[in-house]
């Protein structure tokens, strides 16, 4: 028999009831620390059962859980030695005998990102006590981000998603963070599509806003958009309302309203990083298709929807034409650009701030609520209510570094020279 065809060896697996030792170092950060350790541990013929290391603002904590020596009496000789190799570099050693591997995470596993601007220590021990009030466990705790947000997820287990979801919605709203809940699995590294409301979500305006300025109505239109947007009116006759303000307006007004659109900060960060990623993008607007196709053009969507001013002889007529993007018109372009782009619904994310987005943000596999109305921040999976759209990368476990570091890999501006 061949090499290529030896067959490998088995890992070694403690049984439950084997000695193991938990080797713990901390102390200041350098290189070779962790080299150090595992070549001292060497010397024993141990074997590494499993690592974790963190580092914060320069100060180390290893730990190191192995296989105690086989020798007889070799364990003594084994804890002398790692606590003499810690003191000559300064650093601090303990060690923990235990029997067999970890305890097995429990059920109901969760990942649970917490935004705070900023995060207090108030608000971080009113979640991890609500965690623990819902029977979960935290197993780990690592930062996404420090800037423009503090965002920090929470490895969880022992806990049913949902009921954990609703406990910690309630006392998010509570402290002043958002907080978003997303089961722990493979589908959240899997292909996802993501669709977004326009008005006040991509962009900081809404447009029937912009239109009804060069038409000399933008009160009587902004009066009713608020209205809508409560969910006070019927969106249908809100519409037809507000663009009959319109009614002889030149056609050329969609140029400078074009000009004006503002996009909301972080927005192109984050179809950029969707993009990088494999994500397939889309918008859906209650707004009009004489500006929703111009930011699929320059943001590199790969959806777009929205309603059509009707224009006759250069001049808007006060109607639009084809069929009403309205609440659930989103939804059925949710599940259509979910199927176009082979993506099951259970993998998609709707990001919305007003009434008309509740359907969308119910029928996709994570609704959030960017900014939104309390009536839609009540009835999302999650709320993010700070002005910063890129923020939703951190609810699917991307981190600032990794985003920066894609950036200054293309040589892209930073977010402040794009999107201020």
């Amino acid at each position: 028999m061949n090499d290529a065809t030896q067959p490998l060896p088995v890992a070694a697996v403690p049984s439950a009831d084997a000695p193991t030792l938990l080797v713990k170092i901390f102390g200041k950060d350098r290189p070779g620390i962790t080299a150090g350790l595992f070549d001292t541990l060497a010397a024993f013929g141990v074997d590494v059962i499993d690592i974790e290391q963190v580092v914060t603002r320069g100060r180390m904590v290893l730990c190191a859980l192995v296989t105690a020596p086989a020798v007889p009496g070799a364990e003594g000789e084994l804890r002398s030695t790692v606590h003499s190799w810690s003191e000559s570099i300064k650093m601090q050693a303990e060690i923990i005998s235990g029997i067999g591997d970890n305890r097995p995470r429990g059920e109901g596993r969760s990942h649970v990102t917490v935004l705070g601007h900023p995060l207090t220590a108030e608000s971080t021990a009113a979640i991890a006590a609500c965690i623990t009030g819902t029977g979960g466990n935290i197993d780990r705790i690592f930062r996404l981000a420090k800037y423009p947000v503090t965002a920090v997820e929470f490895a969880v287990s022992g806990a049913d998603p949902l009921a954990l979801r609703s406990a910690l919605a309630t006392e998010a709203a509570a402290r002043g963070v958002d907080v978003a809940v997303v089961p722990a699995g493979l589908h959240r590294r899997a292909q996802r599509l993501v669709v977004m409301d326009v008005d006040s979500t991509v962009i900081q305006d809404e447009v029937i806003e912009l239109f009804a300025a060069h038409a000399g109505c933008e009160a009587e239109v902004a009066e009713v958009t608020a209205a809508a947007m409560r969910g006070e009116l019927d969106f249908e006759q809100s519409l037809h309302a507000r663009v009959a303000l319109l009614a002889g307006l030149d056609e050329s007004v969609a140029d400078k309203v074009r000009a004006e659109v503002r996009l909301t900060k972080g927005a192109r960060t984050l179809i950029r990083t969707l993009k990088r990623l494999g994500y397939q993008v889309g918008v859906v607007s209650g707004g009009f298709t004489q500006v929703t196709d111009d930011l699929k053009e320059r943001l590199g969507l790969d959806f777009a929807a929205a309603n059509t001013l009707e224009v006759v002889d250069g001049k808007f007529t006060g109607r639009v034409t084809g069929p009403i993007v309205d609440r659930a018109g989103k939804a059925r372009l949710l599940r259509s650009f979910a199927e176009q782009a082979g993506v099951p619904l259970s993998q998609t994310v709707a990001i919305g701030d007003g009434a008309n987005d509740l359907d969308m943000l119910n029928a996709a596999g994570l609704g959030v609520a960017f900014n939104a109305k309390p009536v839609v921040r009540e009835a999302a999976d999650t709320a993010v209510n700070v002005p910063f759209l890129d923020t939703v990368l951190y609810l699917l476990g991307i981190t600032r570094e990794e985003v920066e570091a894609a950036d200054a890999l293309d040589g892209t501006p930073t977010e402040s020279a794009q999107d201020a």
